[in-house]
């Protein structure tokens, strides 16, 4: 199954789902559907898995996220040990992978200013681990609690501090509209560092905005699920991102990756039937783009 706009692979990332759980069936029935890839965890065995089923990997989670920028030294150089076995483990079965992370730091209450050295400090000795197999660091810029990378503004002196071409970003609209930053902006100044794509959109409630403003949550509600008071996570298509823009930059500039659906979306998350049938919606959205 690949995109309508760039011929992209089109998979999913792997949730906790009682039914994923079985890898064997899932994999199985991913193939069934014309999935590609599989996003999985930071199990090697899994991955073997994966590949056995005629599926490609499409990224796999590093581990100790929060430990490769932890103010000890002693953490982080164990962190890293772990990491670079990992990822020569995962690199012998299946070749060149984007090693998918988020930028948390292990003490968000320090100024984001130390937590940005320790993280530079953290991954710096990781790149030499991933250009000798020809791999990649994709961050997702999820903006969780003190987290990283996310914008422009961290980004661009990380890759600097990096000096590396195995740096680069697991590109995810639905973050940056939550942000209120603008992915196609976003994606023209970046897309060369751009390894691999979350296809997950953000449907934004400009009504709520004037109830709730950007700064306090609600009172007197509850926020959506996957979501908060003004914004919520869907499936592609249901929200504001411009997917066709974004495929043709993609396209444009030779991206040659995969594109992964993360399913995060309260009209689909929480029963078999539905998850299945938001991963295969999201997947002919995908496919019927021109």
């Amino acid at each position: 199954m690949k995109t309508g706009i760039g011929n992209f692979g089109i998979g999913f990332r792997r949730s906790g789902s009682e039914w994923q759980r079985d890898l064997s069936r899932l994999a199985k029935w991913s193939v069934e559907q014309g999935f590609e890839c599989l996003d999985l965890g930071s199990n090697a065995d899994d991955i073997i898995t994966v590949l056995a089923a005629g599926l490609r990997l499409g990224s796999a989670d590093l581990s100790d996220w929060q430990e490769m920028a932890s103010a000890d030294a002693g953490k982080r150089g164990a962190a890293l040990e772990r990491q670079t076995e990992f990822i020569l483990q995962v690199t012998k079965a299946a070749g060149p992978t984007n090693f998918f992370v988020v930028m948390l730091p292990e003490d968000p209450q320090r100024s984001r200013r130390e937590n940005f050295d320790l993280m530079v400090q953290g991954f710096r000795p990781l790149m030499p681990v991933l250009e000798a197999s020809g791999s990649k660091l994709v961050i997702e810029g999820y903006p969780g609690p003190g987290a990283l990378c996310c914008t422009p503004e961290t980004l661009r002196p990380f890759f600097e501090a990096m000096k590396s071409d195995a740096a680069g970003i697991n590109f995810d609209p639905s973050h940056l509209l939550r942000m209120r930053i603008d992915p196609v902006r976003f994606l023209r100044e970046f897309c060369g560092r751009v390894f691999h794509v979350h296809a997950k959109d953000t449907r934004q409630f400009e009504e709520d905005y004037y109830e709730f403003g950007t700064e306090q949550p609600g009172c007197f509600t509850s926020p959506h699920r996957w979501g908060g008071t003004t914004w919520r996570y869907t499936i592609p298509g249901a929200g504001s991102a411009d997917w066709k823009s974004l495929f043709e930059i993609l396209e444009r500039e030779g991206y040659a990756g995969f594109v992964s659906v993360e399913l995060e979306d309260e009209n689909f998350n929480g029963t078999t039937e539905g998850e299945q049938r938001g991963l295969l919606e999201s997947a002919r959205f995908l496919s019927q783009l021109a």
